[in-house]
């Protein structure tokens, strides 16, 4: 598919929006990807409840992490190749009817090797709605200086959903029912997916041009074959890392003064600094390279999470989660705007889901040790974790920065006929 031709206006959200056919696939997009946000909180809530133990919550909230991790880059290589009408569908089917033996086998009281085995495939089978979207936003924006701009787009709405999801999903968990959140998020996966499959016409390329390079004139690699991106999904994980952190050691919070209803309230602040720094991200016209703001904001999101631990109040952690929320957008809309300039076209869908399955492993890894460290010692020590992941992975950015170079080809595109914006590469 040819990208659109931009002109050498500012960049901005109107621009964004007016691209054509654009509203097509973020609408149903939207509604897609917003169980994603409640199938973490969903388990962590339901199997606490039947258990008792926050410990085997995030267990079984990890092994669904870890399988999504494991099987988003082979669904994001397999849309690039045969569609993702193709690889969506049949996903949204397993991953309903997988979700509803999870819920069936906690709510029956079976053991927590079967609650194991039922997370598999719910995580597994996990549409990868975001990478999607963001692969159809890449083939009609290729080279051109609204691409950033379609990142932090991207970024703000999922940021949206998790401000909306969690809260959400607890609602329904303590409001209704412990399996209600989880009940709701394989519903509105089966409705939202089969809806966003629906929108063919602005599905990328794939196929022989996709799974081969032919017209492109680069063969076939994977995405994770490039030092680059390697880099990315460990600066991924430790984003990850503090999203499972938070998720559980919010939680754990709430219970232990007594008001396990405002779990949903604090998350809610913490997301909404993300979407506020993603918005702000997307306004401004960047005179400063992409890898310098990658480690500038991943170094401001380490000071951030590393305070965490301290706060003892509801009042200083919500104040502490805002500022972590507007850390954390800096740092993910940058990561996700190089690894456009690192990777061939016939590799977008596969390298959005390495990183996006990066933050899931993230995830699942701080939602399991968080969760013990809760059980153990307390609340507080849990946020221990968003620290140490965000620390590791600053370490490795600063060290292998220099991965982050963009593609030469990347460059020449970005320079391209009809722009006359300088790029910014360090």
């Amino acid at each position: 598919m040819a990208s659109t031709v931009i002109t050498d206006k500012r960049p901005g959200y109107g621009r964004l929006l007016r691209t054509p056919g654009a509203l097509s696939f973020l609408l149903p997009g939207f509604a897609a990807r917003q169980p994603f946000a409640m199938l973490t909180i969903g388990i962590v809530l339901l199997v606490q409840h039947t258990t008792g133990s926050f410990g085997s919550a995030g267990a079984v909230a990890a092994v669904t992490g870890v399988s999504m991790a494991l099987f988003a880059p082979q669904s994001g290589k397999l849309a690039d190749r045969f569609g993702q009408r193709a690889v969506l569908i049949p996903g949204v089917l397993v991953h309903t009817a997988s979700v509803s033996l999870l819920v069936a086998l906690a709510l029956g009281g079976a053991p927590l090797w079967a609650l194991f085995l039922a997370a598999v495939p719910s995580g597994a089978s996990v549409p990868q709605v975001g990478p999607m979207v963001r692969a159809r936003w890449a083939a009609k924006l290729d080279g051109t200086p609204l691409m950033p701009t379609a990142a932090a787009f991207e970024s703000v709405t999922d940021e949206f959903t998790f401000v909306v999801g969690p809260v959400l999903a607890t609602a329904l968990c303590t409001g209704i029912h412990p399996a209600a959140g989880l009940i709701a998020e394989a519903a509105l996966t089966l409705v939202g997916g089969l809806f966003f499959a629906a929108q063919r016409a602005t599905q990328p390329a794939y196929g022989l041009t996709a799974a081969t390079g032919h017209g492109s004139g680069e063969p076939h690699r994977s995405a994770l074959s490039i030092p680059g991106v390697r880099v990315l999904v460990v600066a991924f994980l430790g984003i990850g890392s503090v999203f499972g952190g938070m998720q559980v050691s919010l939680t754990a919070f709430t219970e232990e003064i007594g008001n396990p209803g405002a779990n949903g309230l604090l998350y809610g602040i913490f997301a909404a600094g993300n979407m506020l720094a993603g918005i702000a991200m997307g306004a401004i016209a960047w005179k400063t390279g992409p890898r310098r703001r990658l480690i500038l904001g991943y170094a401001g999101l380490t000071v951030a999470a590393s305070l965490l631990w301290t706060a003892h109040s509801m009042l200083l952690l919500g104040a502490l989660g805002l500022v972590v929320g507007l850390c954390i957008a800096p740092a993910l809309i940058t990561g996700y705007t190089i690894v456009e300039t690192l990777i061939p076209a016939s590799a977008r869908t596969e390298a959005f889901t390495w990183l996006t399955g990066a933050v899931a492993l993230g995830q699942a890894a701080a939602v399991t040790v968080a969760g013990r460290l809760a059980d153990a010692h307390g609340a507080s020590t849990g946020f221990l974790v968003p620290m140490a992941g965000t620390a590791l992975a600053l370490t490795t950015l600063l060290a292998l920065r220099s991965r982050l170079r963009p593609r030469e080809a990347s460059r020449v595109a970005a320079r391209g006929i009809g722009h006359r914006v300088p790029v910014a590469v360090d």
